[in-house]
C-alpha cells in the first residue's frame, strides 16, 4: 500500500497545505497544516518524498517550502525520536 493512503491529510482540504503569502492568516494556516502533520503516521515518509522530489511549494511532512529549501531537516517530531 502507498504511504499516501495512510496520511492524516487525506481527508483535509488540500488548500490547507498551500498557504499564500507571509501574513498572519498564512502563518495560522501553516500552523493548522502542521497540526495535521504532527498526528500523521507517515510524516517521515511524506517529508522524505518532498525532499527527494524537490516539492518546493506547500507544507509536506510538517515542513514549509522555505524550510525545505534551506535544508532544515527536523521539526519537533525529529527531535523527539
Amino acid at each position: 500500500m502507498n504511504w499516501r493512503e495512510h496520511g492524516a491529510c487525506r481527508f483535509e482540504d488540500p488548500e490547507l497545505f498551500f498557504p499564500l503569502g507571509d501574513g498572519v492568516l498564512s502563518l495560522r494556516q501553516t500552523e493548522r497544516a502542521r497540526a495535521v502533520c504532527r498526528r500523521c503516521p507517515v510524516l517521515r515518509e511524506c517529508r522524505a518524498f518532498a525532499l527527494r522530489n524537490s516539492e518546493y511549494d506547500g507544507v509536506w511532512g510538517g515542513m514549509t517550502a522555505g524550510e525545505r529549501r534551506a535544508g532544515v531537516r527536523g521539526g519537533s517530531e525529529d527531535r523527539r525520536r
